[in-house]
């Protein structure tokens, strides 16, 4: 669980405006939800025989003797706030949210015990084109953040709960045959989650899945039709995709559509958004029949993607305009000074020096800020109504500057600019 420190900071908020600016275009709202739920939520969601349930979870019992668990993942927290507070009877939702999850996995690039997610979801709505929004968004996303061309898309269909049950016995029936050539990992999910052995990462076993039954050949033609429509969405939209028939997702809950975001850019493959279809997850979780579909965005493989990839702009992060020094006894009117800057002249990003010092250290301590001007005042300043203007960016002469003039010559140096 890693601390988020000043000089990482930016870039977050880079990037999670530009999240926020682009879902509240489409119409999506945010919602927000605690990170501590009944741990039964996660086990009916997710499925009891993940790994995030088996082995992944930070659970406890409260002092009630009621198992908590800090959330693994978004969906089924939203699910539960919007069946609770009455948010999908007869309603649909387009929703968004943010926030860490936690999940105890084997740390490595990207991912973290505490991580962080950005989820989308729409409750209510049957159709592909919901499916094809949410696959647009992200679209747009990445372009928004100049890393379209690091991503690919891959998508797959796994039918209907029915589709998949005749599936999976076929896979198991097709597995059992060749048991002592799989392995350990793959051998315990034959029991408990055969699908998943589709998303295996062992290559002798990958190598055994190439003759293995395909789920393509179990759906029905109703999941096939809403899968080519997606499809069709997205050549319309030129949107390039890969049909990847081996992908499953590790939750228990999808349904039709399911698909991946990935990059090459950060080492090895990593997903950076991931999300499907969940038609009978609210009523798995007590509620009235209700379908969703959604996603969920790695904030911490996303952040590593921009840095690598060195698409931040060069403002983000830059932190002042000016930095307003205090040399005598003049704090008072320094920061009675400051905060009439900041009404004067909007989006002014403005530092008062604190805790006294000479002109020397706190001049160093200016030009160490990044500031562009520093403001000097001084006893002799406060005196007369004036106060000095040195450039530290640019070569133009210090000049004296009444205090009355000061809102507008920043004015024009900076707002004009915005």
């Amino acid at each position: 669980m890693n601390d988020l420190l000043p000089e990482q900071s930016a870039t977050w908020q880079y990037l999670e405006r530009a999240v926020a600016d682009l879902l509240s275009r489409y119409s999506y709202r945010e919602i927000r939800f605690p990170i501590l739920e009944s741990t039964e939520l996660f086990k009916r969601a997710v499925g009891e025989v993940t790994d995030i349930v088996e082995k992944e979870m930070y659970s406890f019992e409260d002092r009630n003797g009621d198992s908590l668990s800090l959330r693994p993942e978004g969906t089924a927290g939203c699910v539960r706030a919007c069946t609770q507070n009455g948010l999908l009877h007869n309603q649909t939702q387009r929703l968004w949210y943010s926030g860490p999850m936690f999940r105890h996995e084997r740390p490595q690039k990207g991912r973290l015990r505490q991580f962080h997610q950005v989820g989308v979801e729409a409750f209510g709505l049957l159709g592909p084109d919901i499916d094809a929004e949410l696959l647009l968004i992200t679209a747009r996303l990445w372009k928004n953040l100049k890393i379209d061309h690091a991503v690919k898309l891959q998508i797959n269909s796994l039918g209907t709960s029915a589709d998949r049950a005749t599936y999976r016995a076929a896979l198991v029936d097709y597995l059992m045959q060749r048991h002592d050539q799989l392995d350990e990992d793959s051998q315990r999910r034959l029991t408990s989650n055969p699908m998943r052995i589709l998303d295996s990462k062992n290559e002798a076993t990958q190598a055994l899945l190439k003759d293995a039954p395909k789920l393509a050949d179990f759906i029905d033609q109703e999941s096939r039709d809403h899968f080519q429509h997606i499809c069709a969405v997205l050549d319309k939209a030129g949107i390039a995709y890969q049909i990847n028939q081996r992908l499953v997702r590790g939750l228990d809950y999808y349904s039709k559509t399911v698909f991946e975001w990935v990059t090459d850019s950060l080492g090895a493959q990593g997903t950076v958004c991931a999300g499907g279809r969940y038609d009978g997850l609210v009523e798995q979780l007590g509620g009235k029949p209700c379908p969703g579909v959604g996603f969920a965005m790695g904030v911490e493989r996303l952040v590593l993607l921009l840095d690598e990839l060195g698409v931040v702009p060069d403002s983000i992060g830059q932190q002042l305009d000016l930095y307003l020094l205090a040399v005598g006894n003049v704090e008072q009117q320094a920061l009675v000074l400051a905060e009439n800057l900041r009404t004067d002249c909007a989006n002014i990003r403005l530092e008062v020096h604190c805790g006294g010092g000479s002109f020397k250290s706190q001049i160093k301590k200016a030009d160490k800020s990044g500031a562009a001007i520093a403001l000097i005042l001084g006893e002799d300043e406060a005196s007369s109504g004036t106060i000095g203007v040195k450039y530290l960016r640019e070569d133009i002469q210090q000049q004296a500057v009444a205090q009355s003039d000061l809102s507008e010559l920043l004015n024009k140096k900076f707002n004009n600019a915005l």
